[in-house]
């Protein structure tokens, strides 16, 4: 890619999470039946379709230019781990900037190498059905009502 297109694919990504905002956004459900797990996802924001994640059912998603992903997953907690307990066998990074964490799920934020991170949770009948969304962090304010969005819709 040229450095003189970068500019130009920077502001149509920027225009495209601005716009998640208005009414014109495309959202969609997108549900693992066999988990319970069904979140809304922005589906004109995330475009591409990448590899499926590691170690549980789910779909990796990413915007056009690959700046920003979003992963939803069905993790097995055949133990029925408490969101607590579970977070704590993931092993997180230190340095969290946000942490809650409740009897049905957890949600954890921080920003690493420019990037801000969103890991949500909800407890469900021997799974942990989650979201991850990365982005840049200088994008955070364009982010805001998106990340919150999904991670509201996000079911057990």
């Amino acid at each position: 890619m040229s450095i003189r297109k970068l500019p130009c694919i920077i502001v149509f990504n920027l225009a495209a999470i601005a716009a998640a905002t208005a009414a014109g956004v495309q959202w969609q459900s997108v549900v693992i039946a066999t988990t319970g797990l069904r979140v809304d996802v922005p589906v004109s924001i995330f475009t591409d379709e990448g590899p499926a994640p590691e170690g549980a059912q789910g779909r990796t998603l990413f915007t056009s230019d690959h700046r920003a992903d979003l992963t939803i997953k069905s993790v097995p907690n055949s133990a029925n781990d408490s969101p607590r307990a579970f977070l704590k066998k993931m092993r997180p990074p230190r340095g969290i900037q946000y942490t809650r964490v409740t009897s049905d799920f957890f949600a954890v934020s921080s920003i690493r190498n420019g990037r801000t991170w969103y890991n949500r949770c909800n407890r469900a009948n021997g799974y942990m059905n989650c979201i991850l969304i990365n982005y840049p962090a200088s994008e955070e304010r364009q982010w805001d009502s998106v990340v919150t969005r999904i991670s509201l819709s996000l079911a057990k």
